[in-house]
């Protein structure tokens, strides 16, 4: 580990700076010292502590303004204390404690979610290894827009600072963050702390350069290289990296050389993986002692640097005894914060104004795009190929890039995991973002950031850092598209908490739903069947509706009767109900028409969240139900329906409530022949209409 310092070590920092840098180091340390000496309480919850990394952490706190913006990570602790967080409140964190000010106790030590007068923006952090390196990016993509489009504010421009270990650029989402922040000359800086260790697998196991040589690749990232050990070579850097970022020069690497004093985690002890030659060359990089005798050398008082260090040491220890004894929260508000209320609550608009002409959907969800660009300056456009001239690969966002400008609707590179992850950032300095993966087949490289950073936020910040995302998802078979652009993702979609899914049927709620998944601030992954863009797959007719007025808007989670029962048929017992979406809404259709006036169908829109009471409501009032997916059916969203369904409306039913979809297997085949055999079709679902009828 090198722990040679550079020459502008040298040049004069205020002794006011360098004395609270002093003191907060050895807060730092006692606060690591006390979670050591009460293990059996401080390691109930797992925690990391920032012992040997003291130096950089403070020298970049330090030197942040209330309009920049920062993402941390685990073992970030003396850069929050030096942005002016206490002890007391780490430790209530710490202890998972009601009042803990980042999550009411919901996450983790170190993982903030900040947003509080006088201080940096700190959105919600996620323990994923590097992954908080794509919304951070987000955070500085969001803000050179809003920058260039007049939404920014006036005068110093903010920064956003994203702490990574070294360990963690060898993962593939931060390679995309890197490649977006060249390419679009981001404001942020990539704080490197390379402390050579990961769990327990050392640098020269886990990768083939550091993250200074790797990141060499990407043209127009500055390099700097600073050593990690020394508070004033590290301010020096960091502030030379400060300046040429918010002087909107382009994105920064900080390289920092650091020592691992404490252990990774409470949870993985440093005694059990590390030799005693490699603790004793680590603790000659402890920044303390170093930073104590250059203090000395500058002629500040000993006496007056053992004051602060007792100073130190007594805030810590009483922090702990007060957070010992703060409040844990209340079981009962478990639920809280899943999601923050959306505005859009009831239908509005005018579904079929007069002198309309009928759209098919593809072009009601290029015009609810257009609406709301018109309308919102703050929202912007991005994904594969959405951009330029095509504007799509389905032409639904046809001509939105030469009315708007590419710095509104422009391309990305190949990179879902960007385009889903990089909403969190941008909601976080207060774009709106939607973004499009081009085929539902492809998301899966998106996965990990929707799941980790999107579906967690608002309920691990308590409800502080809600993500507005609308993310669109072409999806769907439509007649020879293969293995890869066919399939179907949605009962996936729907294990994840904490997301919004909607999935239209036709082009009025196309229209109606987008603008109000786009109002939602709340992640919304919009499911679009490519099958029904046009009404060109027999039988979709009905897909292509009236256009509504420009003030249409649809509440998600409310589901729609598509197709009435005779009430009749339904007091005589020879009715039923099917509850479907998308495709299967057509399927259905013409699957009924031999049962005249026999068969209600639902469609319901937004599978999250499901309208459950409509559902319930209808299934009982007809006492026979059959849900129908395109999906495969095994463990499918349709199967878990068909069980809730049968264990709520059992006394109710005059035939088990069934699921029927695609069969279960891994792909569509290309042929048209593999495909009519594998999915649902309306002659097939006739005859489950009729088994059901029969029962």
């Amino acid at each position: 580990m090198s722990t040679k310092t550079s020459n502008k070590s040298q040049e004069k920092i205020a002794e006011e700076v360098l004395l609270k840098a002093y003191r907060l180091m050895h807060t730092a340390k006692r606060m690591a010292e006390i979670y050591d000496e009460n293990k059996t309480i401080a390691s109930k919850y797992v925690h990391s502590t920032s012992r040997g990394h003291e130096a950089i952490q403070l020298a970049t706190a330090m030197q942040l303004k209330p309009i920049d913006f920062a993402s941390p990570y685990y073992r970030d602790e003396s850069f929050l204390l030096g942005l002016g967080l206490e002890p007391y409140e780490l430790m209530l964190q710490l202890m998972a404690k009601k009042d803990d000010p980042f999550s009411g106790g919901r996450t983790y030590y170190n993982h903030p979610s900040l947003k509080r007068e006088g201080f940096p923006v700190i959105p919600h952090q996620s323990s994923a290894t590097g992954m908080q390196a794509i919304p951070a990016t987000g955070m500085a993509h969001g803000l050179k827009f809003k920058e260039a489009h007049g939404l920014g504010t006036d005068g110093e421009k903010p920064v956003v600072i994203c702490s990574l270990g070294d360990g963690s650029v060898t993962e593939g989402e931060v390679s995309e963050a890197f490649q977006m922040a060249v390419l679009k000359e981001l404001p942020i800086i990539y704080l490197i702390q390379d402390n050579d260790w990961g769990i327990s697998a050392t640098g020269k196991e886990m990768r083939a350069m550091d993250a200074y040589d790797f990141a060499a690749g990407f043209k127009g990232l500055k390099r700097i290289r600073a050593n990690g050990t020394d508070f004033v070579d590290s301010y020096h850097k960091m502030e030379q990296a400060i300046a040429h970022v918010r002087n909107r020069k382009g994105p920064v690497l900080l390289h920092a050389n650091c020592p691992l004093l404490g252990h990774h985690t409470s949870g993985v002890r440093k005694e059990w993986y590390r030799t005693d030659d490699d603790l004793e060359l680590h603790t000659i990089g402890d920044p303390i002692p170093k930073f104590h005798q250059y203090l000395l050398d500058l002629h500040i008082d000993e006496a007056e640097l053992l004051k602060l260090q007792d100073e130190a040491i007594s805030i810590a220890n009483e922090a702990y005894e007060q957070a010992l004894q703060a409040e844990d929260p209340d079981p009962a508000d478990v639920e809280k914060h899943e999601f923050v209320p959306t505005p859009v609550t009831e239908e509005k608009g005018v579904r079929k104004p007069e002198g309309a002409e009928k759209v098919v959907m593809v072009d009601a969800a290029l015009h609810a795009v257009d609406d709301i660009m018109q309308e919102y300056p703050e929202a912007l456009f991005y994904g594969q190929d959405v951009g330029g001239t095509l504007g799509g690969v389905f032409r639904e966002a046809a001509n939105l890039a030469k009315k708007y400008g590419d710095g509104r609707v422009f391309n990305t590179p190949i990179q879902e995991a960007y385009i889903v992850g990089s909403t969190a950032g941008m909601s976080a300095v207060g774009a709106k973002p939607i973004v499009e993966i081009q085929f539902a087949d492809y998301i899966w490289p998106g996965m990990n950031q929707l799941v980790e950073e999107l579906s967690k936020s608002c309920y691990l910040s308590n409800g502080q850092f809600p993500i507005q995302s609308l993310i669109r998802v072409p999806i769907g078979a439509y007649g020879g598209g293969g293995p890869y652009h066919s399939g179907s993702i949605e009962s996936t979609l729907l294990t994840i908490r904490g997301i919004k899914v909607v999935y239209p049927s036709n082009a009025a709620d196309m229209k109606g739903l987008m603008k109000a998944a786009f109002l939602d601030p709340n992640p919304v992954v919009f499911l679009e069947h490519k099958g029904l863009y046009w009404s060109k797959v027999p039988g979709t007719d009905e897909a292509k509706t009236w256009e509504p007025d420009a003030d249409y808007i649809v509440p998600l989670g409310k589901a729609r009767i598509a197709q009435e029962a005779e009430e009749e048929k339904i007091e005589s017992g020879e009715s039923m109900v099917i509850v479907t979406y998308g495709m299967g809404v057509y399927w259905a259709k013409e699957a009924s028409k031999q049962y005249a006036g026999q068969v209600e169908i639902i469609d319901l829109r937004t599978l999250n969240p499901l309208d459950w009471e409509t559902v319930k409501e209808r299934v009982e009032a007809h006492g026979k139900a059959l849900i129908l997916t395109e999906e495969p059916l095994l463990n499918s969203f349709a199967e878990s329906l068909e069980g809730r369904l049968n264990q709520h409306c059992f006394q109710k039913l005059d035939a088990p409530v069934t699921a029927y979809g695609a069969l279960n297997l891994p792909a569509i085949g290309l042929n048209v022949l593999w495909e009519k055999a594998m999915l649902p079709n309306a002659e097939k679902v006739s005859a489950e209409i009729e088994k059901l009828l029969n029962y």
